[in-house]
């Protein structure tokens, strides 16, 4: 049975719709569409008409069209809607108190990925603490997480690590949905109660990837174009704190891993193929390729590496062979690797790569050549399990 999205509740809800008599603002972005095609903004014009007043949209902008980090978005007038749509990318990442003048609503509709790393739990988290000071309701229209809501994976972020793209004492796989996340801010984290509501999924799963739901997706940030991507990206995304090529400016963004100085085919033969087989990880396969860039990282260099395919997602471990490729690349490229200098999601004292990784002890752990096995040391995952269990909703 494919699942209905909380945009697909309330649309279908006239009963639901007539609970909120107030004006209405949405914060949303290129993935906020229901399982006929239609983008929330019409919905809504839809549904509250005139007491539609104001839109939101998070990192890589309301209409999704930014490419990388660090690229804030304006503040417009909507040229159809002719309503303000404001960035949560921009000056700020906290709505001000102009931009929520006269809202009684708030509805958050945005796919996430399902790693800690990506950035729109983070938007959803500081406007439910700005809104915990005034009257308005924050309600979450849940979405799926795409790589499931039962394996959880990963280091949580250390107290000294904190960042945009690692605001809470997450792991980078952590299985929660959107909607989820919310409820978790504001059992443990908040300071202060919001009014937080999250308008539930009807018919998903836990067990459920992205293509289990019978929903059609739609890329949530430029490079996540399809749902696979989900899944290495929680590998992938590592890559970013090094000058490693994961891909952006090719077709295949965050499933390939390159750099001009590999030869792939004999590397594989070689080192990685023994490598792959003393970790014991499972569940992937690394392709060699050849890969040209045509921008960002090596842009219009000719990488050699190599694509990950994912051929068991039950055994597929991410975070696992993230860490995994890195120390194998550091050491084959000796002098010509690079970790990536700050700043990084405008931290401008830390590595990039700490920031990512919300702890310095991996970097160390690729530099000395450390055993996969010794990963397990830095999962320390019992506290949050219990969590988890007491907050989910599926």
């Amino acid at each position: 049975m494919k699942v209905l999205s909380g945009l697909d509740v309330l649309t279908q809800d006239k009963s639901l719709q007539q609970q909120y008599k107030g004006k209405v603002a949405l914060l949303c972005h290129n993935a906020s569409v229901d399982s006929i095609y239609t983008h929330a903004t019409i919905r809504f014009k839809e549904m509250f008409g005139p007491r539609f007043i104001k839109l939101f949209g998070p990192q890589h902008g309301f209409s999704t069209d930014v490419q990388d980090n660090m690229v804030e978005t304006d503040h417009v007038i909507h040229p159809y809607f002719q309503i303000p749509v404001y960035s949560l990318y921009s000056e700020t990442r906290i709505p001000t108190d102009e931009m929520l003048e006269d809202i009684d609503h708030i509805f958050v509709d945005l796919q996430d990925v399902g790693c800690r790393i990506y950035t729109y739990i983070y938007t959803l988290t500081l406007l439910l603490e700005k809104c915990a000071d005034k009257d308005i309701q924050v309600i979450v229209l849940d979405r799926p997480n795409p790589i499931n809501g039962e394996d959880i994976e990963g280091n949580l972020v250390e107290a000294d690590f904190v960042s945009f793209v690692g605001l809470h004492p997450l792991p980078i796989r952590h299985a929660l949905t959107i909607g989820e996340v919310g409820l978790m801010h504001q059992k443990l984290w908040a300071k202060k109660k919001a009014k937080l509501e999250v308008i539930q999924m009807k018919h998903w799963d836990r067990a459920m990837y992205f293509e289990d739901t019978g929903l059609p997706w739609f890329l949530p940030s430029p490079n996540i174009a399809r749902p696979e991507s989900t899944i290495t990206f929680a590998a992938t995304v590592f890559l970013e704190g090094t000058q490693l090529s994961e891909g952006r400016g090719t077709s295949q963004p965050l499933e390939i891993v390159g750099h001009p100085k590999i030869e792939p085919y004999s590397l594989y033969e070689k080192q990685i193929s023994q490598s792959i087989k003393t970790s014991k990880l499972q569940g992937f396969a690394l392709r060699p390729i050849t890969f040209l860039p045509t921008f960002q990282k090596h842009g219009n260099a000719v990488c050699g590496g190599f694509q990950i395919h994912v051929t068991d997602r039950k055994t597929f471990k991410p975070w696992r062979v993230g860490q995994f490729v890195i120390r194998e690349l550091y050491h084959v490229l000796g002098e010509d690797f690079k970790w990536k200098h700050p700043p990084y999601e405008y931290n401008y004292d830390q590595n990039p790569i700490d920031v990512i990784n919300g702890t310095g002890k991996l970097r160390k752990w690729v530099e000395r050549n450390d055993s996969v096995a010794a990963l397990d040391d830095f999962e320390h995952l019992e506290d949050y399990k219990k969590s988890f269990e007491a907050i989910t909703l599926y």
